[in-house]
């Protein structure tokens, strides 16, 4: 808005308002300085009903204003106080009304906790970079572990919590106490070094690293590069539950899973065992019930086929195959008897049509038949052959008697041309004509050489010889 307001004055003289003036300012301190760790000592301290914070942070040589809001420093885990050493983190800003620049805060922090709380800042830092908080590499826990490793104080709060919540919630897990130091020096090195031990028995379903809830510096020994190293190099699922639910650690971004406090890792690592009894109750009702009905099922189908059986049974069979065997055992024989009966008639006649008509009998008839044929024509020729021989002789004289060859015999011939015509009369022939003149013994082929004119002889004579 600044900018468009001097864009509509002349360009040689640009004139603000106190407001625009302050309003740049404070865009310009919030938009060019990131989010800053401020240390210093609190004074002008001051809390109003809203609930807000104002003070002054301060050091030998200067000062700045700071405000706290309700949303933020209800999240306080100390009392601040004036003369109070403290290490704050916030964004610069400008309180436009006054125009005194000052410092919002999100974070504030007792001065020895900061120097803790910044090389935490750095560690998480660089292990995210190297990705040992990556979901991708956590495992899953498993859902009935058989026993528990507990990495912690045998002597502390937190291992009291654990057995506790593990006896409410699940009685028949066993847990395995790996006791370690969980503050102080050395702590760091115990911890990581009971981790590998763990992790190399492999005597555990899965690892609680816990302890109670403290200081920054109490709890530090969780926030050591060499246990967030142990963690993420152990084979093991491994659930972090350190301090109380507002606390954050190191081991808390490393491990498998975060629990908010011992107890609850206690009940995240152990299966609810009332809500299993209720489940199981459940399930042993539903498979009551379809036992039952595969019982009822599997018994109808029993029935079924012992009925089946009854019918199909392999006795019953052979009794029905027994008795079908000699039903048709007595039809064979009948058939047998029937057909025997039918081919010995058919081969009595085969044998009476044989013996009537065998060769020697047939020849005895035809012996006979010939005998009375032979008979029959003896006496038919001598009934018929006499009178016919008688009657024959008197035509054969008749016809003699006018035959022409009988004429021949006595010296005359019959004359015929070549189409076996006779020729009566000279003048029915010409010169080279091939005739045959038959005579009473033997013929004659001759050739006409000539034809003499015809003689008048009269009609009436005959040309035969008496």
């Amino acid at each position: 808005m600044a900018e468009n307001t001097l864009q509509h004055q002349p360009p040689d003289r640009a004139v603000l308002t106190v407001s625009q003036l302050n309003r740049e300012v404070r865009d310009l301190l919030e938009q060019g300085l990131p989010l800053l760790w401020v240390e210093g000592e609190i004074s002008n301290l001051a809390q109003p009903a809203s609930g807000h914070l104002y003070f002054t942070l301060k050091d030998s040589r200067a000062q700045i204003r700071c405000a706290m809001f309700k949303g933020r420093n209800r999240l306080l885990r100390f009392r601040p106080s004036n003369g109070a050493q403290v290490l704050a983190r916030g964004r610069i800003s400008l309180f436009e009304p006054r125009g005194d620049y000052q410092l919002i805060i999100d974070s504030l922090e007792e001065a020895g906790d900061g120097a803790l709380r910044r090389q935490f800042e750095e560690l998480k830092t660089r292990l995210e970079r190297e990705g040992l908080f990556d979901p991708v590499r956590k495992q899953a826990l498993p859902p009935f572990p058989k026993r528990i490793g507990v990495v912690t104080s045998p002597s502390g709060a937190a291992i009291r919590d654990v057995l506790h919540a593990l006896g409410r919630r699940f009685p028949g897990i066993d847990v395995l106490i790996y006791p370690v130091p969980v503050q102080g020096s050395g702590a760091a090195q115990a911890i990581a070094d009971m981790l590998k031990l763990a992790d190399n028995r492999q005597e555990v379903d899965a690892l609680l690293l816990t302890r109670g809830g403290g200081s920054l510096e109490d709890l530090w020994a969780f926030n050591e590069e060499i246990v967030a190293r142990a963690i993420a190099a152990c084979s093991l699922p491994v659930v972090s539950a350190v301090g109380h639910e507002i606390d954050f650690s190191i081991s808390d971004f490393v491990a498998d899973h975060r629990a908010a406090t011992p107890s609850a890792a206690a009940e995240l690592l152990s299966p609810d065992g009332a809500a299993l009894l209720d489940r199981i109750g459940s399930l042993s009702s539903r498979l009551a019930q379809r036992i039952h009905l595969k019982l009822s099922r599997q018994a109808e189908r029993l029935s079924t086929l012992e009925r089946r059986l009854a019918r199909e049974h392999p006795a019953r069979r052979l009794r029905d195959n027994s008795q079908r065997l000699d039903e048709l055992q007595l039809r064979l024989a009948a058939a047998m008897n029937r057909l025997s009966r039918r081919d010995a008639q058919r081969l009595h006649a085969a044998q009476q049509r044989l013996t009537a008509q065998h060769p020697r009998k047939r020849l005895q008839q035809y012996r006979e038949q010939i005998q009375q044929l032979g008979q029959r024509l003896r006496n038919s020729w001598r009934n018929g052959h006499d009178p016919r021989v008688r009657h024959l002789g008197g035509l054969a004289r008749e016809l003699e008697a006018v035959s022409p060859l009988a004429t021949v015999a006595r010296g005359y011939a019959i004359v015929r041309d070549q189409q076996g015509r006779v020729v009566r009369e000279a003048g029915a022939a010409t010169p080279g004509d091939r005739i045959v003149a038959t005579l009473g013994k033997g013929a004659l082929h001759c050739r006409v050489e000539d034809v003499e004119p015809v003689v008048n002889v009269a009609p009436e004579t005959p040309l035969l010889p008496k």
